[in-house]
């Protein structure tokens, strides 16, 4: 029995809780990305909010062993478990208002949320295992992503002079730590542009799946996975002119198209500076 064969049985134990309206398959599994590591993704909508006793039937149904089982927290129930079969299932439960709530913020409102635009995600490739009217209502809010939501990304995440232009300062002192983590920054905020630029709701708040982004992206700089890939395992004088490179063309990019921007030159401006050595 594949993945969303288990995904159906484990609906259909779900949907019998009348507070259930809906189950969707979210994750790799949705996307036919499952590899041997991936666990089953299922997204619970709830008409009220579930109790421990809800939340903890269908994991008795099917002797499944906790992993993990958090309170309600960031307007979210969630928890991991292991059935008998070795089949990990983790588990994000949502009122229904919430998740419509947050639909409309990303897609009404353009607000460049992570968390929310991972609903927006999951909904997009998501299956539905029960409550296909429900399901169906909120596919429909998130077929077309807004061109504001675009720009707003691309506002937001091309902004990296922050602590880029320390670069090599941080080189120099052999600060590892800090430019490595500096280096991964810049490297989240260049796909989150591009996720932006190709209007597609973020995926995974960490970038997970980053070697899928090349087949899903159709705006991108060339051989971009190998790119970020080696960004991260060559030596690191290497890296760091690679990384300019690629920051030079997702600018292009961006130029290319949305020229209008009006934040565009001032970015630019601010991206050329790097932080003067003390020649005194």
């Amino acid at each position: 029995m594949n993945l969303k064969d288990k995904a159906s049985k484990m609906a259909a134990i779900y949907k019998e809780n009348k507070k259930v309206q809906a189950v969707l398959l979210a994750g790799s599994v949705s996307r036919g990305w499952e590899d041997k590591h991936s666990d089953i993704e299922l997204n619970i909508f709830w008409s009220e909010p579930p109790t421990d006793d809800d939340r903890m039937f269908p994991i008795r149904e099917v002797d499944g062993s906790i992993i993990e089982f958090h309170p309600f927290e960031e307007e979210e129930w969630a928890e991991s478990y292991l059935t008998p079969q070795n089949v990990k299932f983790e588990i994000s439960s949502f009122l229904t208002t919430t998740a419509n709530t947050w639909i409309k913020e990303v897609v009404k409102e353009f607000e460049v949320d992570y968390g929310k635009q991972c609903m927006a995600s999951s909904l997009f490739y998501g299956v539905s295992l029960y409550g296909d009217r429900v399901i169906s209502e909120m596919k429909k809010e998130v077929e077309v992503y807004p061109d504001q939501l675009a720009q707003n990304m691309i506002k937001e995440n091309l902004a990296l002079w922050s602590r880029w232009n320390n670069r090599y300062a941080l080189l120099d002192r052999n600060e590892w730590i800090m430019l490595y983590d500096l280096m991964v920054g810049v490297q989240k905020k260049l796909l989150g542009t591009l996720f932006g630029m190709n209007k597609l709701y973020i995926h995974h708040p960490s970038f997970k799946w980053m070697h899928k982004y090349s087949e899903i992206f159709t705006i991108k700089p060339v051989y971009l996975d190998e790119r970020l890939s080696s960004i991260l395992i060559q030596n690191v004088h290497e890296s760091i002119k690679e990384l300019e490179l690629l920051i030079r063309e997702v600018f292009n990019l961006v130029e290319k198209h949305y020229p209008d921007l009006p934040f565009l030159p001032g970015y630019k401006e601010k991206m050329s500076f790097v932080r003067p050595e003390n020649k005194g």
